[in-house]
């Protein structure tokens, strides 16, 4: 029988003859990506010297639906080449899908991540090849047993949550193919950046790999979600992010981040500095320097940070050595951009505070370190900072230069947990907070220079 055609984009081509072991299928809604997916899948199933093969998503009725039998689906494809048995029989009792090939009959398991009892009797096996549909919704569980049981893995999924550990553990160890290292949006490419493993490859796929997909239809899916929420982020836009509840909503790459050349052309008035600290080696908390500066316009821009964490030390990092590092961090900064001579420290760590007051005897500078001040409740420092992102008919006044990714992760990812922000995600945050709180009303105003004359001129009026 004649299997159905698809109509093919020229990356989708690409992707199809593209031979690697693992491979990650990322983007927007109505890219292709499960369709064609599915496709080469089945290609690899035929190469493969294994019998055994597993396809799985989130239960059993959504892959029938999306995956087997929908239009462009398995059996549409490839026809009487498939046949698919939901219930089992004599010699497979769980889901599967009988696919004839030049290579001999292969058994394709079905399994949805949501049936624990049922996934659980594929343990012990050895599989061919392996699909995961919407890894980023997949039982953490289920992904790590069964991973390192196929020699091949596929896996699609839409962006989500970046702070996800499907993202730590898995995807951010892929890598795109330098031909295509642009297709995907920036914020994207950056959190690609656990270390690569090889044969590991990260696909992008958005509305224009899609040939089979009219511009009529790819107007209305996108006219049917609301712009500026993070679904149209996650689903229109292809970007990762938490779909609720994230504090700073309002956040946009194309808005509020510049190069470091467009900041270097700004004319600023004053710089400062902030540091939050945590030496927790059980924990994802960090050290956070941020260096700021306030525009002659009125803008806070976040120019440099530096960011380290105990967890990943082998000889842990204690106050005195944090004083030394952040020196060397603020001269680095006094060199590219300008002086910043307060530096304001998180006033819960007096260790820290002493080590600098201490170096500062040792060996003298010209800054001077404050503890910062929090008398401003949390909520309201985020009131101020969503009024300077906002973008919604104006310029927005808080930027950020593209090389402070974990600044822009965590603006991306804060979020509120019930009727309080969360206590994480947030200390590069907290570090621009104390640095810009105690300056806060430079921000927002231009800078009139002083008229000397009219100066001059009052004070002979006073006779002075």
């Amino acid at each position: 029988m004649k299997m159905t055609e698809l109509i093919l984009s020229p990356k989708y081509k690409r992707f199809l003859k593209y031979d690697t072991d693992v491979e990650f299928l990322e983007g927007t809604t109505a890219a292709g990506k499960t369709t064609v997916g599915a496709v080469k899948f089945l290609f690899k199933v035929a190469e493969s010297n294994r019998k055994l093969h597993i396809i799985s998503g989130l239960d059993l009725g959504t892959i029938e639906k999306n995956i087997i039998q929908s239009e462009l689906g398995i059996i549409d494809i490839f026809g009487d080449l498939v046949s698919y048995h939901s219930k089992g029989n004599k010699d497979h009792s769980l889901p599967h899908l009988k696919y004839q090939t030049s290579n001999g009959e292969k058994i394709i398991y079905v399994l949805g991540y949501d049936n624990k009892a049922r996934w659980k009797k594929v343990l012990g096996g050895q599989y061919g090849c392996l699909y995961i549909d919407e890894i980023n919704i997949a039982d953490m569980e289920y992904v790590r047993e069964i991973f390192m049981r196929a020699d091949y893995v596929m896996a699609t999924l839409n962006p989500d949550d970046p702070e996800l550990p499907i993202y730590h553990e898995y995807i951010n160890h892929s890598r795109p193919l330098p031909e295509y290292e642009t297709d995907a949006p920036r914020e994207i490419n950056d959190q690609l950046n656990q270390s690569p493993k090889e044969g590991w490859v990260h696909w992008f796929f958005g509305f224009s790999h899609n040939d089979g997909l009219t511009e009529k239809k790819k107007q209305k899916i996108i006219s049917a979600v609301p712009t500026g929420t993070k679904l149209y982020k996650n689903k229109i836009l292809g970007i990762r992010g938490r779909a609720e509840g994230l504090v700073f909503s309002n956040f946009e790459y194309k808005n509020n981040v510049i190069t470091e050349q467009k900041a270097m052309s700004k004319n600023y008035i004053h710089f400062s500095c902030g540091v939050d600290t945590s030496y927790s080696a059980q924990s994802n908390d960090t050290i956070s320097f941020i260096f700021q500066g306030i525009t002659d316009i009125g803008e806070i821009v976040i120019l440099e940070e530096e960011v380290k964490n105990n967890k990943d030390e082998k000889t842990p990092f204690s106050p005195s050595d944090v004083a030394v590092n952040l020196i060397q961090f603020l001269e680095r900064c006094r060199k590219k951009w300008g002086f910043s001579r307060m530096v304001y420290v998180d006033n819960a760590d007096q260790a820290t505070i002493t080590e600098l007051n201490k170096l500062k005897r040792l060996k003298p500078n010209a800054y001077t370190i404050v503890g910062s001040d929090k008398r401003m409740k949390i909520i309201d420092r985020i009131n101020l900072m969503l009024g300077w992102i906002n973008a919604d008919g104006k310029a927005p006044i808080y930027l950020v230069v593209d090389t402070c990714n974990v600044h822009i992760h965590e603006l991306n990812t804060y979020a509120y947990d019930g009727d309080q922000p969360e206590d994480k995600n947030d200390h590069t945050i907290n570090a621009s907070q104390y640095g810009f709180l105690p300056i806060r009303e430079k921000i927002g105003y231009a800078y009139k220079k002083p008229d000397i004359k009219k100066k001059i001129k009052r004070i002979k009026q006073l006779g002075l």
